[in-house]
């Protein structure tokens, strides 16, 4: 069933707001450039009305912190089954984007600017360009969604195909305008079916998963292997793949630049700081109690979307990070969680069981 939104205006006698249209639909995309953040937090937009070369231009175009392209569709006075039709040719477009064109793409939504420096300065992390494009996701924005397209994306969607639907609905208040959204999928869910995979070389999930946790000021590899735990926070593309863990699933950790640190079996569901406890030699206490090194976005343990959560680990190997295993070949991504179809995952698990031996000895 179609989402749709009802708002009400709080007191002692609720007022139903009414709902209400944008003067046009290209205001709507006017506002996402001005504000991002309308779609996602976790976004970074790098292009905007791109020429495709197929008889179309593409509306926004965005970038993931792990190098992902979104590519973005507003209905724009389109049936909803015309728009998911033109993304999915889009697509085929945006997959073969390189480097250099993505940089250039980019060129021309900010002139004179530079895509690497400015994707450092929004995430933190340096621009890889091998991994740049690896995978991409498809999003329809739109204020309605009919039955039979809402069936067509699900059904892509349960096929791993990177697909999903953002809903936006406006409301009058007073002279005023309101507008809310909602997503037809949980992001989390379809930033999983991002397939982490090189065209030619996808083949079946190996059962082992994947994480990368990053080492520094917001949170220390030496805390987690001591204290027994994996960890990602200040954003919901950063900590919400940690969902897709359960206990008893085999974990291998890699530090971002160093290599793999580790490999592991997961024992709880994922927590928020907040709530989550460690064993220490005085007993269990408050993880951010526990920890010597890294802030673990302790100034945001309020805020649900940018905390850091917590997955409980029983650590079957370890190493320092200075001892880490970092060899030309080995599976790379940024996403906190991932289950890769990679030819290169299989291989790369295939050398760290001769590195890490504990997994041995379960």
């Amino acid at each position: 069933m179609p989402i749709r939104h009802t708002v009400w205006k709080v007191g002692s006698q609720p007022q139903r707001l009414i709902e209400s249209a944008l003067a046009s639909e290209s205001l709507l995309e006017e506002m996402i450039v001005a504000a991002p953040e309308l779609l996602s937090g976790d976004w970074m937009l790098i292009g905007r009305q791109e020429d495709t070369g197929f008889r179309g231009r593409i509306d926004l175009l965005a970038m993931e912190p792990d190098g992902s392209l979104v590519l973005i569709e507003l209905k724009r006075g389109r049936t909803p089954r015309e728009v998911v039709a033109q993304a999915l040719d889009y697509a085929s477009w945006v997959q073969d984007l390189d480097a250099a064109a993505v940089a250039a793409i980019y060129g021309r939504f900010k002139p004179g600017r530079s895509l690497a420096d400015d994707f450092r300065e929004r995430f933190g992390t340096v621009l890889d360009e091998e991994t740049l494009n690896q995978s991409h996701r498809i999003v329809v924005v739109a204020s309605a969604l009919d039955d039979a397209t809402e069936r067509i994306v699900k059904y892509l969607s349960n096929r791993d195909l990177a697909i999903n639907v953002l809903f936006f609905q406006v409301f009058a208040h007073g002279g005023e305008q309101l507008i809310s959204r909602a997503w037809l999928i949980d992001p989390a869910r379809a930033q999983t079916n991002v397939n982490v995979s090189v065209a030619g070389e996808k083949e079946p999930w190996n059962g082992e998963f994947y994480c990368s946790m990053g080492e520094g000021r917001s949170r220390s590899w030496q805390d987690a292997a001591e204290l027994g735990f994996i960890s990602a926070g200040g954003g919901a593309w950063y900590s919400k793949t940690l969902q897709q863990l359960s206990p008893g699933d085999r974990v291998w950790v890699n530090v971002p630049r160093k290599g793999y640190v580790g490999v592991g079996r997961v024992t709880g569901l994922v927590q928020p700081a907040s709530t989550f406890t460690v064993h220490t030699a005085k007993g269990e206490a408050p993880v951010l109690q526990a920890v010597k090194h890294g802030t673990y976005h302790r100034e945001l343990i309020d805020d649900p979307e940018r905390c850091e959560y917590f997955v409980p680990m029983k650590w079957l190997h370890t190493v320092p990070v200075e001892h880490a295993v970092n060899e030309v070949g080995l599976f790379g991504n940024q996403n906190t969680v991932c289950k890769p179809t990679a030819a290169k995952w299989r291989t790369t698990v295939e050398r760290l069981k001769a590195v890490f031996t504990g997994f041995e000895r379960e």
